[in-house]
């Protein structure tokens, strides 16, 4: 939230403040204040804006009050803008702080405030410590989400007692029409023109009635008698504000300022809530030095019953004494925690308090440490006791869980129609358990079956039953135990699951469940049909070999299926085993279409499907119609992607190729037929489908993966990448040459992906580099290497002369030669681009290395003395 926000929120508050005090004020340069609707807002100064902001601060009523009686008397929107503009100006000035508190009910709440509202929350809450989160109720009062405070748009209770400060709204309607706005004055009275005085102070709102309606009748005759036709409505609109005194254990005790329809709760709220040793049970309200309510918040928060909150009085006093008993109850109940305790409470009731057991307590017996005069004592308190055992201050109740273990659980696993857990009943036996579990299952392994048995010191035993004998009767039957576990396997557990598996070009490859009588043409069937690219013939069964110890290693059959799945050949009949692995193969010279694209100076550009296998440049250009005039044969170039690019499978081209379909099916403007929807339908499943392995294959030959494995694994230092690896490259070629000559050695064979790029005539050089000022420019024939480089303003200092070099327009390169002494530098055609690197750097010797020569020579040069001497 932006602190411009947080200014104008606090100029609104202030400002709802202000209307209630300007409605009190009687005259201002000649302005009825009283009157909002012709508030103007020039006419006053800025120390009368600040005189009344420091009232409406210090007034003490809540937000709701200030906006109900707003409510009442509007002020014009032009007005509005000019007191918040106003308010904003004074701010600015100094005027004003920006922080002020409203009111000390405000200012003693327990909370972080961060200047109306903080950037995250309205309040930010103080955290509980772990002790302050046990005592049951604690967090009440200090709740930012639950204040307490009165509702002042509801009717005026009827039994509401009119005080000082109280304004009465009299309406009289019927034969005689007027309207009186009154306020209770100091002493109580209310004076009515040609009435006079009438005292109301201590009245109820319908006692205040019958007393205004007698006193008016000396004027509206009409409301008087038996058939009146004159009517009297009393209403009240400002209420007044109260003072009373927090006393005790709250966190900040004083005198507040409180609505005239606040509570006891709304008192505690305003005192920050009640302390870590103060009483919720025995809170006291005084009035007039004679207690009036004894307040049990207990019966709030468990009963939710709160008519001991009575509404305050003005000068009553709250007392809130210390804490007389409190104890902790803990363990596997809905609430545990610390609660208070009243002299004739026993267990029973703190149970209640702390919500009654959760499922998994022992309620049999109750363990309480309490303290004597010397020392800790531990009792314990059965259940029976529970109502007449009475705590005392201090005790800590303790309460177990029920044990992890069953009396009567046997249980049944395996191939039964039912397994799971049973009750164990008196001699009960494996064949009563195997009938409670519904019988077996067609499945089971008959001859064995195991018995898991827990023995007494918790260790197992194993016993191992012929259920076949015991359910025939032909062995006796074995009595159940408490946790009995019986396991009847199924035959599928004894052995290895059986499978086939399908591979190569079918729809959906794979392993499937292996099936009795189950055939080639089957096996297709369940892997979706062939694919397009599939051969009917020679398909092959691979079938594991057993008990050959001749080092064979499968067993190969071959077998022809047309596409209606019709198997011809001498293995027709053939049915398989488990574990076959059924290979379909490619047809013979099936191959996908492959694309290449011309692009640039020709008659023809766009992409063209390689027709041959040895199709060439010099095809791919005639294909496109040649090059045109404005061509520049030097500087064309042939793109091609290499082993790092990652070229799309078969598989991935037809899904990409279906969703296209579907996207095109769907843009259709109009209802789609019946044969569209089941099309639509088709396609969703055949976009799925991985296809054969060939198919799943990205481009290139296993030979491209080892090569990029190697290319990546020089281009990197310490796992980090130093050289930037490229996807596509340029191959340099001589476009003349291969027109004069195709097929030649210079007419490359094209390949998948090829980009033939043919610009136009190029008429400028780049010199880039370590030259001094990097430029392009004119190409001027007959102009070499160092007239370019002058016109860049020649080397730097840092050039590496020898080793620059020359990019042409086709993708050439050439450097820069040494004979003897002389520099060779390469020739330029139109579209070249120089290029100069830069000396390597060197880092300079540190004073270390200088010392150590020194220090060496100095030695050498000694020797040498010692031995010429």
């Amino acid at each position: 939230m932006t602190s411009s926000f947080r200014e104008s929120f606090h100029a609104i508050k202030l400002l709802i403040a202000l209307i209630v005090v300007l409605t009190s004020v009687s005259y201002v340069h000649g302005q009825s204040l009283s009157d909002i609707q012709n508030l103007k807002v020039d006419n006053l100064s800025d120390a009368q804006i600040e005189q009344l902001l420091k009232r409406a601060e210090s007034s003490g009523m809540s937000e709701q009050q200030l906006e109900s009686m707003a409510r009442e008397r509007g002020m014009p929107a032009t007005e509005v803008t000019k007191l918040r503009a106003r308010i904003n100006q004074i701010r600015n000035k100094g005027g004003l702080d920006s922080k002020a508190p409203s009111s000390q009910t405000f200012q003693n709440r327990q909370w972080i405030q961060e200047d109306f509202w903080g950037d995250d929350e309205i309040e930010k809450e103080i955290p509980l410590t772990e002790e302050e989160e046990k005592i049951f109720g604690y967090s009440l009062f200090r709740n930012s989400k639950l204040t307490f405070t009165p509702n002042l748009n509801i009717p005026t209770p009827k039994n509401y007692i009119l005080g000082s400060g109280d304004q009465l709204l009299i309406d009289i309607y019927g034969a005689s029409q007027f309207f009186y706005d009154l306020n209770i004055n100091s002493e109580g009275m209310v004076f009515i023109e040609n009435v006079g005085p009438i005292n109301l102070a201590g009245l109820s709102v319908e006692a205040a009635t019958s007393r205004l309606k007698n006193a008016l009748g000396n004027i509206y005759s009409g409301l008087r008698g038996s058939s009146p036709n004159t009517f009297m409505q009393l209403r009240v609109g400002n209420i007044r504000s109260i003072q009373i005194s927090m006393v005790g254990e709250v966190f900040t005790p004083g005198n507040y300022t409180l609505s005239s329809f606040a509570s006891v709760f709304n008192a505690l709220y305003a005192a920050g809530g009640i302390k870590q040793n103060g009483s919720f049970r025995n809170i006291r309200v005084y009035r007039n030095s004679k207690m009036v309510a004894e307040m049990d918040i207990y019966d709030f928060l468990v009963n939710g019953n709160q008519s001991a909150n009575i509404r305050l009085e003005d000068n009553d006093v709250v007392l809130i004494p210390p804490i007389e008993k409190r104890v902790e109850i803990s363990g596997p109940v809905r609430r545990p925690g610390l609660f208070e305790m009243k002299s004739d409470e026993n267990l029973d009731n703190l149970i209640t308090f702390a919500g009654g057991f959760e499922s998994s307590a022992y309620t049999g017996v109750a363990t309480v440490f309490r303290t004597t005069e010397k020392e800790f004592k531990v009792e314990n308190i059965d259940r029976q006791n529970f109502v007449s055992f009475v705590p005392k201050e201090g005790d800590r109740f303790i309460f177990g869980e029920l044990l992890e273990r069953y009396e009567n659980r046997v249980q049944a696993s395996g191939a039964l129609m039912r397994p799971g857990t049973f009750a164990l009943e008196q001699g009960m036996g494996v064949k009563d358990l195997v009938k409670r579990a519904e019988g077996l299952r067609d499945d089971a392994f008959m001859n064995r079956a195991s018995l898991y048995r827990t023995r007494p010191d918790f260790s197992l035993e194993i016993v191992s039953i012929n259920i076949s004998a015991i359910l025939n009767g032909e062995e006796d039957d074995i009595v159940l135990q408490r946790e009995d576990v019986l396991n009847i396997p199924s035959i599928y557990d004894l052995r290895e699951e059986f499978y086939v598996i399908i591979s190569g070009e079918v729809n959906k490859p794979g392993a499937f469940a292996f099936g009795e009588n189950m055939k080639v043409a089957d096996l297709v069937l369940r892997a979706g049909g062939f694919k397009e690219s599939a051969t009917s013939a020679q398909i092959e069964i691979a079938r594991r070999v057993k008990d050959d110890v001749s080092g064979k290693l499968a067993e190969i059959f071959h077998i022809d299926i047309d596409r209606n799945l019709k198997i011809t050949g001498d293995n027709a009949d053939m049915v398989l085993t488990p574990f076959d692995h059924v290979i379909v193969r490619r047809s013979l010279g099936f191959q996908r279409e492959r694309l290449v694209r011309v692009e640039g100076e020709v008659f023809f550009p766009g992409e063209y499907s390689i027709a041959h296998a040895n199709e060439r440049v010099s095809d791919l250009l005639k294909r496109s119609g040649g090059i045109n005039q404005f061509a520049y044969p030097k500087g064309a170039t042939l793109i091609r992607r290499n082993e790092f690019f990652a070229s799309p499978s078969d598989n991935q081209i037809k899904s990409r190729n279906l969703t296209e379909v579907k996207q095109n099916l769907q843009r259709i403007e109009r209802d789609t037929t019946e044969a569209e929807k089941i099309l639509l339908s088709r396609i969703d499943q055949k976009i799925t489908e991985k296809g054969g392995d060939l198919s799943n294959k990205s481009g290139g030959l296993l030979i491209d993966d080892f090569r990029r494995e190697t290319i990546e694994n020089l281009v990197n230092e310490d796992g980090e990448e130093v050289i930037k690896i490229k996807t596509q490259e340029m191959i340099g070629i001589n476009l003349s040459e291969i027109m004069v000559n195709p097929g030649g050695p210079n007419d490359l064979i094209i390949q998948e992906g090829d980009v033939l790029s043919i610009p136009k005539q190029l008429q400028t050089v780049r010199m880039r580099g370590e030259v001094l000022f990097p430029t392009t420019s004119r190409y001027r024939e007959n102009a070499g290497f160092k007239s370019y480089i002058s016109r860049a303003g020649g080397f730097t200092d840092r050039s590496r002369k020898k080793r620059s070099y020359v990019v042409y327009a086709n993708g050439d390169v050439r450097r820069t030669t040494n004979f003897l002494f002389f520099k060779i530098y390469p020739s330029i055609e139109p579209g070249s681009e120089i290029i100069v690197p830069a000396k390597p750097e060197r880092e300079p010797m540190p004073i270390q290395g200088w010392l150590a020569i020194a220090t060496s020579l100095a030695t050498l040069g000694l020797l040498v003395n010692n031995i010429l001497q």
